[in-house]
């Protein structure tokens, strides 16, 4: 696993998939993984039938958090571990404690 925080350079290539947090309008976290985290990024901000429809429901969002996986088993494993924990533990992860 490679952690990637918003503003870090996010390299993308066809062989790797991410696991990534956006924080919405009204602060709420929302979890995803894709193999083009540009590409989904740009779905989830046309509001369109590929984006999340949670994410529709909101102004805007922001990217606040991501990681990079070799295999996509292993982001929707982390995927899921992430959907798991307590906003307060997400929280933490962000920040990067």
């Amino acid at each position: 696993m490679i952690r990637l925080n918003a503003l870090s350079d996010q390299r993308e290539s066809k062989d790797c998939y991410y696991v990534y947090i956006l924080r919405t309008s009204s602060n709420t976290l929302y979890i995803g993984q894709t193999n083009n985290l540009e590409k989904r990024l740009n779905e989830h901000k046309s509001k369109n039938g590929k984006s999340a429809k949670y994410i529709r429901y909101f102004d805007s969002f922001k990217l606040v958090y991501s990681e990079q996986y070799l295999t996509r088993i292993e982001a929707m494993r982390r995927e899921y571990q992430l959907k798991q924990w307590t906003k307060a533990k997400k929280e933490a992860l962000i920040a990067g404690n």
